[in-house]
Formats: structure tokens, C-alpha cells, sequence
């Protein structure tokens, strides 16, 4: 069982078989000899980590079109390191080999899509993000540029959460009906800093959170934990001011794993008889925590029963009716799907529309995946994570062996990604460029720390 486990997370793949054959592996290298006499690509990694910084230090102020820029100017510098790369050390992750197949499915889904002008359109996007992913993966290998990137985006983040704070106590005009105007949370202010919708904003949100909680354990000097604990409490007040009930949600679960994992983080420092308590006591304690606030904080009260109401809470009846259309958007082909994007979607979703409920998108990730790509893509992405998670928490205990706090970084980037994931679940702001280049962020983060098979070091060494 333990063997199959293995081949299926590709724990055991040897990506020197898959480079020896591989026709675009030989592509790598070709602009080997001008990047040895280029002096500006001697600083290639703190270029490429400049560009990225970049990105997420303008994403919440700017235009998606200035973003879409600088993912195509990224995509561009990705593909130059490639071009003139050293062909003995390739930095390719069992990661990497699913995108590239994810990617494969989306683009069989846009040449088979009914609607392949549009299609085309949401794979172009696809490609940024999965290039963007490409590149951050490659300059977060070092420590010193990972900690960088990291500190500047809890830097950017803590401007979005004070300036949400401040809408709170002064006051902010909502800019769309965001709350049923029927229900004892009418009148409740929901801020959205910078980005203009609270559930984006909470969707943004919940990597800072678990990012800026790492960053309390991974700061070594007590004035940057000070810092790190103010960005924590600071991001955590503004997620929940948001009052996005998947954003809460996906609050709680984010928040609940990285306890998980920090605490299998000490373990090894608690005393023998504590271990088998500690889980017990998490568990416990995170309950309680929740079920006071329900009973005895009103407004959680209130959002919380709305999620209960079923269709007379009319944000539940609208996305009730829209996943009713997106099912039979499904059913009609389930194989391959439509093609990616909401170009693809908003041609097509108005065949199958219920009277009156028109959308964007099928406001839950896995559905969106589904009509895109169809059962297959859906499964590349389901297989993906399980990779994923599979190489966080196997890269996370040799880091808590070897004791390096480096480890916490990890924890932060597994915690967020299934706090994404299940706000994902009721909403798609995970397609929004501010909230996607975060999620390749933290798949990044996890395939950053890939350490290289033994063979396929051996044959490296000797093909150079």
C-alpha cells in the first residue's frame, strides 16, 4: 500500500528518465554560452525575485491589465533563465510535472471548446499564472529571496488591512448589494480595503494570515516577532470584518492547520507522556473557541445561522440556482469541459441560466474546474494537490528533523492553500489575478523546498 501511495503522490519518480527523453527538456541551454558573457545575468535569481516582489507589491492597488503586464514581462524572464539555464542542475519538481499536464488538459479542452475565440483568451491567462508559478518556484529555492518575497507581500498586506480597518470605524460606502437586505446583518459594515469586494478581500487575506503567523516562529529578533505579531493580529481583525462567511470559513480551517502542523512542529520537544495529549487538547480547544463566538459574539451568530437558512438567505438561493446551471453545463460535457476561462463561461452559462440569476462564474472552484476542463481536469487538479500536499508535509519533517525554521514557511504555505481552497468552495475569487498569483505563490513555496533524488543527482553530475 505504502508503495502505491508513493508512485501515485510521485515520490518515487526519477525525472532523469523524463529528461533523457524529453524533447523540450533540450531546449534548455540553448542561450547557455551568451548568458556565461552576460554581466546582468549574473543576478538573474534577484532579478527574477524583483519582478515577482513587484507583482504582489502593486496587485491590490492596480488594474488587473497592469498585473496581466507584469505576469507577461515575469513569463517572458522565466523563459529567458530557461533558454540559457544550466543543463546539469534543471529545477523540476514532481510539482511542475502535474501543472504541466494541467496545462496540457486546458489547452485539449480550448481546441475542442464551442466557443474557442474565448477559450483561447482564458488559456492565455492560465499560462501567466502557470509561468508566474514556474519562475517563483525557481527564485524561492533561495532562503534569502524566499524571506524577501514573503516580507514584502506582510508588508503590502498590512497597508490593505489598516486601510479595511479604517472602514470600519469611519465608516465605507458597499458597492454592490453584498449582505441579503433581509437579514439581521443589513446594516453591518463590511470593509474591503483596496480591492473593492469584502469576499476578495478575505480570499487575499488568508495567505497573510497564516504568512504573518509563520513569521512570528521564523523571525529570529524579537523587534521583527513584534512586527509579525502585529501583522497577524492586525490581517486577522480585517479577514473577519470582512463578514465573507466562506472567507471565515476558509479562516478557521487555515488557521486550525497550521496549529495542527506547528504543534506536530514541537512535538518532538514535548515530554514523552504529553505527545498523545497535545492533538486531544488542539482539537478541543479550537472547538470551544469556535462555539463561544457563535453563542455570545451576535454578528458571527448572525452570519453563521445564515449559512443554515438554505434559500431564504437570498445570497445562498442565488448561488444555489447557479449551481444548479452549472451542473447541467456539466452533464452536458462532463469529458473535457468548455474550455478555461469566464470568457468561455459567461458564452455559454446564459444557455443554461435560471430566469434572473445571471453570474460570472459558477461560484465554487471545483465546479468552475469541472465545466472548464471536465472530469479529466478536474482529476489532473485534484491529483495536483494531493502532490503537493503530499511534498509539503514530507519536506516539512525533514526540516523539523534538521530543526530549521525554515520549516515555518511551510506550514504557512500548506495552511493557506486549504484555507483558499475551502473559501473556494462557495465562491470563485480565486480566479482573481490579486488571489490567484497568491495560491501559485504558496504552491511555489512547497515545490521550492523539493530536494533532488539521489539518482537523479548522480546523473546530473555525470551528464555535465
Amino acid at each position: 500500500m505504502n508503495s502505491v501511495w508513493q508512485q501515485f503522490t510521485l515520490s518515487t519518480l526519477h525525472l532523469y528518465r523524463w529528461r533523457t527523453a524529453s524533447y523540450l527538456y533540450r531546449l534548455v541551454g540553448l542561450l547557455q554560452s551568451w548568458r556565461r558573457g552576460s554581466w546582468l545575468l549574473q543576478w538573474a535569481e534577484p532579478m527574477g525575485a524583483l519582478l515577482v516582489a513587484l507583482i504582489f507589491a502593486v496587485a491590490p492597488f492596480v488594474s488587473t491589465s497592469l498585473i496581466g503586464i507584469l505576469l507577461i514581462a515575469s513569463s517572458g524572464f522565466w523563459a529567458l533563465l530557461t533558454l540559457s539555464d544550466e543543463t546539469a542542475y534543471p529545477q523540476v519538481t514532481p510539482i511542475h510535472l502535474l501543472v504541466l499536464l494541467y496545462w496540457g488538459i486546458a489547452t485539449a479542452a480550448t481546441a475542442l471548446s464551442p466557443v474557442k475565440e474565448s477559450a483561447a483568451t482564458g488559456l492565455v491567462k492560465l499560462t501567466l499564472y502557470l509561468l508566474l508559478f514556474a519562475l517563483m518556484a525557481r527564485v524561492l529555492r533561495s532562503p534569502r529571496l524566499r524571506s524577501w518575497i514573503i516580507g514584502i507581500f506582510l508588508h503590502i498586506s498590512l497597508i490593505v488591512s489598516i486601510y479595511g480597518l479604517r472602514q470600519w470605524f469611519f465608516g465605507a460606502e458597499a458597492l454592490a448589494t453584498w449582505t441579503d437586505p433581509s437579514s439581521d446583518s443589513a446594516g453591518v459594515t463590511r470593509v474591503y480595503s483596496y480591492l473593492g469586494n469584502p469576499n476578495l478581500l478575505a480570499a487575499y487575506l488568508l495567505p497573510a494570515v497564516t504568512l504573518s503567523l509563520a513569521a512570528v516562529f521564523a523571525w529570529q529578533r524579537w523587534l521583527p516577532k513584534a512586527l509579525a505579531v502585529t501583522m497577524f493580529v492586525v490581517n486577522s481583525a480585517c479577514l473577519v470584518l470582512t463578514f465573507s462567511r466562506g472567507g471565515w470559513i476558509g479562516f478557521v480551517v487555515c488557521l486550525f492547520i497550521a496549529l495542527v502542523l506547528l504543534v506536530y512542529w514541537y512535538s518532538i520537544q514535548l515530554p514523552l507522556s504529553w505527545r498523545p495529549l497535545a492533538m486531544p487538547v488542539l482539537l478541543g480547544s479550537c472547538a470551544g473557541v469556535v462555539i463561544l463566538a457563535v453563542v455570545f459574539v451576535e454578528p458571527v451568530r448572525n452570519r453563521v445561522a445564515s449559512i443554515f437558512a438554505g434559500r431564504e438567505d437570498s445570497s445562498n438561493n442565488f448561488r444555489m440556482n447557479v449551481w444548479a446551471a452549472v451542473i447541467d453545463m456539466i452533464r452536458d460535457r462532463p469529458i473535457i469541459g468548455i474550455g478555461p476561462g469566464n470568457n468561455a463561461f459567461n458564452k455559454i452559462y446564459p444557455l443554461y441560466q435560471h430566469p434572473k440569476y445571471t453570474a460570472l462564474s459558477a461560484y465554487s472552484i471545483f465546479l468552475e474546474l469541472a465545466v472548464e476542463t471536465g472530469f479529466i481536469g478536474l482529476s489532473c487538479f485534484l491529483w495536483l494537490l494531493v502532490v503537493t500536499f503530499n511534498q509539503g508535509i514530507k519536506q516539512l519533517s525533514r526540516l523539523r528533523n534538521l530543526g530549521n525554521p525554515q520549516g515555518f514557511w511551510l506550514i504557512a504555505a500548506i495552511a493557506a492553500m486549504a484555507g483558499i481552497l475551502t473559501h473556494g468552495l462557495v465562491d470563485t475569487v480565486w480566479y482573481r489575478p490579486q488571489v490567484s498569483t497568491l495560491w501559485w505563490l504558496m504552491v511555489a513555496i512547497i515545490a521550492s523546498y523539493y530536494i533532488t533524488p539521489k539518482a537523479d543527482t548522480l546523473t546530473a553530475v555525470q551528464d555535465s
